[in-house]
């Protein structure tokens, strides 16, 4: 299971309310206990924070606030102690406005980092060179640099210029960029936005009744493999089988598929359609259905997500927390790597903010508030942290929920407890079983490893066949078993008798 962390959230260690890598170290204790195998730490380099990270103005070092490299080191090497994994989020489609590279680039059309970036005369009409229009706002993915009299493109922020990867030196730059960290001890990368990297040559206008959606999920292009597998060919040069995690934003899973190659580009990449389907019984039957489908027939592994920094949480989003714990155990179960976004074990639910309190230019403020981890305000947080708590963090904190048998923090830790344990769970093959409507069961089978797991979607007790000793439950008291009735989003996972 690998954890998302979002550093100036997770934990605060000097009192200046924003968290740091010296915050990491203080609670490795907990992720260990928790049940941790790998972090993945989202952008930790110095950057102007237009984009809290995402604007990179040196992909070679950290940004003070959060630390320095010889606490990097540090990081790294108890993780390695205690046999954790780290990846780290690399952001190879766009560089901050202020990175030398692009103040460069912008001084002279002669520059040796010109072509860095991707450049174009106006239309005729004076206006930008194609209709492509950038994420989160209904406006063009090109600005005009008067200095030089030409247009450049981002996909995101004007602050964010895309990088040319059409460009060999661009290509070779940023491998660079991945041997510096692969040579520092990382176990791999989470790259952003992976599939914006191989842009139409010709740069043609994307559909008009689709562009709304902004270039970033319109973007899909053969020309991204050879790219890919060179990338793969540089990290791969590594031992330790550095993982290679791709952010692919297509909400189709024979898209994101089609990442992984021959099993000669991705290792991993996020499907993230379940995001945007109604948590039914009969939507995630069809979602696995498709991953099955199309994953499987390229021999790929595929990854389980229910949010990260930049989608609601799932108490919020599934307007639940009972829900939300059902859908924990879906990702924790199927067949593939889960992804948990800090926080989520503790049932947290998107910080409610008022007018002139947003700041993220994605409006995304909501998912990325402080981790409450006392129940003392301000919450482990010394001076506070540096936005405000999510709801009810008093009552949510890791130190009282670690005392209650029935907290969502102990549904969490006795669910990755079993999954560690279980063969089935990690690698088994997976089967439905026969279900009443509104439920799902299916079976994982690695070997003398048999699972049934048991969903209930709805909001009715529902009755399930079979028998079996009930290994785990959401509802942490019922031991009745499957012949009984599963609560209204209950899940349970048992070990079937013989004649089940």
């Amino acid at each position: 299971m690998v954890y998302q962390i979002y550093p100036r959230s997770f934990s605060d260690s000097n009192g200046d309310g924003i968290g740091d890598l010296q915050g990491i170290l203080d609670r490795l204790d907990y992720l260990e206990w928790l049940g941790v195998d790998c972090l993945w730490l989202t952008p930790i380099y110095p950057s102007p924070m237009a984009d809290f990270s995402y604007d990179v103005s040196n992909y070679t070092d950290i940004w003070p606030t959060f630390g320095d490299l010889e606490l990097f080191d540090r990081l790294v090497s108890e993780l390695q102690r205690r046999n954790m994994r780290i990846v780290l989020d690399w952001v190879p489609n766009h560089t901050s406005d202020q990175h030398p590279w692009f103040l460069d680039a912008r001084r002279s059309k002669d520059s040796n980092y010109r072509d860095f970036y991707v450049w174009k005369d106006g239309a005729p009409d004076g206006g930008p060179p194609n209709n492509w229009v950038r994420s989160w706002v209904n406006l063009p993915a090109w600005t005009y640099d008067e200095g030089t009299e030409q247009w450049y493109l981002h996909c995101f922020l004007p602050e964010q210029p895309d990088l040319n990867w059409a460009n060999p030196a661009v290509r070779e730059a940023m491998n660079d960029t991945l041997r510096f960290w692969l040579d520092r001890g990382v176990d791999g990368f989470r790259m952003d936005v992976i599939h914006l990297l191989a842009k139409d040559p010709e740069f043609g206008d994307d559909p008009e009744d689709l562009k709304v959606l902004s270039h970033v999920v319109l973007n899909h292009r053969e020309e991204i493999h050879p790219i890919l597998r060179e990338i793969r060919s540089t990290v791969k040069a590594y031992p330790g089988d550095p993982v290679i995690v791709g952010e692919v934003y297509l909400i189709d899973a024979s898209l994101v598929a089609s990442y992984h190659g021959s099993g000669d580009e991705l290792d991993l990449a996020f499907n993230f359609e379940p995001m945007f389907r109604p948590f039914t019984a009969e939507s995630w039957r069809e979602i696995v259905d498709r991953v099955i489908e199309h994953f499987d027939a390229r021999g790929a592994w595929p990854t389980w997500v229910l949010n990260n920094h930049d989608a609601p949480r799932s108490a919020t989003r599934l307007r639940s927390l009972e829900r939300a714990q059902a859908a924990a155990v879906m990702i924790c179960t199927l067949r593939g790597t889960p992804f948990l976004f800090q926080g989520e074990e503790l049932g947290l639910e998107n910080a409610v903010l008022q007018e002139g309190e947003v700041i993220d230019p994605g409006f995304r403020d909501g998912a990325r508030a402080p981790i409450p981890w006392e129940q003392e305000s301000p919450h482990g947080w010394k001076k506070g942290g540096w936005m405000q708590f999510p709801p009810d963090a008093a009552a949510k904190a890791v130190e009282v929920q670690q005392k209650d048998p029935a907290s969502t923090l102990s549904i969490y830790k006795a669910l990755l407890e079993l999954r560690r344990q279980e063969p089935a769970l990690r690698r088994g093959d997976f089967r439905w079983l026969e279900s009443l409507p509104g439920t799902l069961s299916w079976e994982r089978c690695e070997a003398e490893s048999i699972l049934h797991v048991h969903l209930n979607l709805t909001g009715k007790e529902a009755v399930l066949e079979g028998s079996g000793e009930v290994l785990f439950s959401t509802g942490r008291d019922h031991l009745d078993g499957p012949n009984g009735a599963l609560r209204p989003h209950e899940a349970m996972i048992l070990r079937p008798n013989e004649a089940s």
